[in-house]
């Protein structure tokens, strides 16, 4: 049997969840804490499998009370609002539900939760944690500072000050960074470029985003647009479209 613990400061929010809950097959005992502190506390008594978790409670939030929660169990966020939050769980493979939910929603994130269970995907939840307050933090910006990169297996953030170059690959986009390392990010150019600034960085060809700073050299060609040599190396091209962009580039 699977104990559950339902961890919201509101009290009606608890009792839905309780109620959703009851006569459910494979459902234990299940557990109310009101704030974040005594979820903490239930949680380290009862060491329940499945944890209810609202973002937004008084004392410990909801993300400190999942940094300590166990590696053996699966935590299923429930939030009000929060795009960034939502984009996080989802990045994660972490289920979430989103106030107000139905009937059908809650069920469909228990069978998951019951499913991992089952197949021992716990997840990291001082990754998940981290994440959330980066997406959080980014929401005030309007330029990024780091960008969130998915991997098979794990995210990373890539902080935007060590990129020298973006080259598009399709739906895909090759982050090339100061030291020699290139990051396959499953973004669009033209979406990256909106979430850089442009003080610093540059679109200089339908496929290739630059950091200003880094051109050392450009060269006109017969063909009306120019080579663009980097700092490190790198040639790129300056496209007639883009051309309007060269005094930019030469400051």
């Amino acid at each position: 049997m699977i104990n559950v613990l339902v961890a919201d400061d509101e009290t009606l929010a608890r009792q839905t969840i309780c109620l959703l809950l009851k006569d459910q097959e494979g459902i234990g005992e299940v557990f109310e804490a009101a704030d974040g502190n005594q979820a903490v506390a239930l949680y380290q008594k009862e060491q329940p499998q499945l944890v209810f978790l609202d973002i937004q409670m008084p004392g410990l939030t909801g993300l400190q009370v999942a940094e300590q929660i166990g590696r053996n169990s699966v935590i299923l966020f429930v939030t009000a609002y929060d795009q960034y939050a939502i984009q996080a769980f989802e990045l994660s493979a972490v289920d979430y539900l989103l106030k107000p939910y139905d009937d059908e929603r809650f069920h469909t994130a228990l069978e998951r939760a019951k499913n991992r269970l089952k197949e021992k995907q716990f997840g990291d939840h001082q990754q998940i944690g981290e994440l959330l307050r980066h997406m959080m933090s980014e929401q005030d910006r309007h330029y990024k500072s780091r960008l969130v990169v998915k991997d098979p297996g794990r995210i990373r953030l890539i902080d935007v000050a060590d990129v020298d170059f973006i080259l598009g690959a399709g739906n895909y986009a090759e982050l090339h960074l100061f030291d020699g390392k290139v990051v396959l990010h499953r973004e669009t150019l033209g979406s990256l470029e909106s979430q850089l600034d442009p003080s610093v960085f540059v679109r200089i060809h339908r496929s290739s985003i630059v950091r200003q700073s880094r051109i050392a050299e450009l060269k006109p060609n017969e063909k009306g647009d120019y080579s663009v040599l980097l700092k490190s190396g790198h040639e790129l091209t300056l496209s007639r479209r883009n051309k309007h962009k060269l005094s930019d580039l030469l400051g």
